[in-house]
């Protein structure tokens, strides 16, 4: 084998950028990343990252610039629509703050990106836009494979790692035709707005991440930049599979009148809501004249994630629902670990590969399951159903006895897990 190897890596969003760059910071191969867009995305809105994540970027060396320009507030609120507050923590990531040293951050995934990509330029590594894959064909002769582009480009490499989401196209023409997206049946619509739409009475009232239950869904408001200048707002419900062509990946309403039509049925939700936090909540609804609305889906467990000499990262491998906290940080244990396996130029890739996949998959199943449990909360229920959600969230947040499950609950038990310490 050869003392210096090459990577080709489909997708130029976050798992595609760290997985660049952890190669390049950790290993003998040489990466060059194609992206299917003709510039970086802006697709997304405002993700939250847990501490398992935090610290990984830390070791990417991207922290401290991630740091200036995301919220790190911590505190949590969690409203009823008719009952006023139910209960809160003071910083929601304690324990995980005091076992890693890292907590929480809600950041724009915009911003996400662009520090990976200025890492990633000033690393030297090749990156190519607007590059639609078009097939992919193995040497099979121990050489490595080819891939091929619908412009006419190929290129060639011992290593193909397809980190192109949750519609991966590695995933659908080579490593599991098979495995498809599923709708679990929740979507969502979000907008990131600038504060100073808002009442003084509205900006004291956001500061960490707030969450209020009502009947027909859940509604979510943080911060999301370092100053607090801009407040992510976001309502996820149940509704039927939107019959959409681009239901996929989700689509932005700016016409007036479409966006008149969600703020209306938003209204509707809130208009049962009394007291200072539904009129707030009223507040970001009016302040919005863009809004996003995406479909959730995920992979069901038990994929297949490679073949020969293609590997696949994050959500091409194992999308879950959001409501873990852990879509980015699962897709960074992810490369992380293959960049450990890879860095011995001895060990066979395929060994690699699938010493990934079995130490891997317990992991992914738990996040998996504890995403679908938490979606639970944002279903449709009734006035006794509700009570029941309210009461045990109030029980959990507020009784002293009950501290402990909060936390647990919301910081996610996952966020202490450090995928450094796997043994390989």
């Amino acid at each position: 084998m050869s003392s210096s190897r090459k990577a080709i890596i489909i997708g130029a969003g976050p798992a595609g950028l760290s997985a660049a760059l952890r190669l390049h910071q950790t290993t003998n191969i040489k990466p060059v990343i194609y992206e299917l867009r003709a510039r970086p995305t802006t697709l997304g809105g405002a993700i939250g990252i847990l501490s398992n994540g935090l610290r990984l970027l830390d070791r990417l060396g991207l922290y401290e610039s991630l740091l200036e320009r995301g919220s790190s507030h911590s505190d949590f609120a969690m409203y009823s629509l008719t009952g006023g507050r139910l209960g809160g923590l003071e910083d929601f990531v304690a324990h995980s703050r005091a076992e890693t040293g890292y907590g929480y951050m809600r950041v724009k995934r915009v911003d996400v990106v662009d520090v990976l990509l200025e890492a990633v330029r000033k690393a030297g590594i090749p990156i190519h836009f607007g590059r639609k894959l078009s097939g992919i064909v193995d040497k099979d002769d121990e050489s490595g494979l080819a891939v091929q582009f619908e412009d006419g480009s190929t290129d060639e490499a011992d290593i193909l790692l397809g980190c192109d989401g949750i519609h991966s196209a590695v995933r659908r023409m080579y490593v599991d035709p098979n495995q498809a997206p599923e709708y679990p049946g929740l979507s969502g619509m979000f907008s990131i707005i600038p504060t100073s739409r808002l009442s003084e009475s509205a900006k004291r009232q956001i500061t960490g991440l707030n969450v209020t239950l009502t009947q027909n869904g859940i509604f979510m408001a943080a911060p999301c930049t370092a100053d607090k200048d801009e407040i992510f707002w976001g309502f996820q419900r149940e509704i039927p599979v939107p019959d959409q062509e681009n239901s996929r990946d989700g689509w932005e309403v700016r016409g007036q009148r479409e966006v008149d039509g969600f703020k209306e049925n938003l209204h509707e939700i809130l208009a049962s809501g009394k007291g200072d936090w539904i009129d707030t909540l009223k507040e970001l609804v009016d302040a919005t004249d863009i809004m996003k609305f995406y479909p959730i889906y995920r992979l069901p467990l038990g994929g297949t994630w490679s073949r020969g000499r293609c590997l696949l990262l994050g959500d091409a491998a194992h999308a879950t629902q959001p409501h873990a906290g852990q879509g980015v940080s699962t897709a960074l244990e992810d490369v992380f670990f293959i960049s450990r396996l890879l860095a011995d130029p001895t060990r066979g890739i395929e060994e690699a590969f699938a010493s990934f996949h079995r130490i891997r998959s317990p992991r992914v199943a738990e996040v998996h399951r504890t995403a679908a449990r938490n979606g639970a909360v944002r279903r449709n229920a009734g006035p006794f159903g509700q009570w029941l959600k309210e009461t045990a969230l109030w029980l959990a947040l507020s009784a002293p006895s009950g501290l402990a499950v909060a936390n647990r609950l919301l910081a996610q038990k996952h966020s202490t897990y450090d995928i450094e310490k796997e043994q390989i």
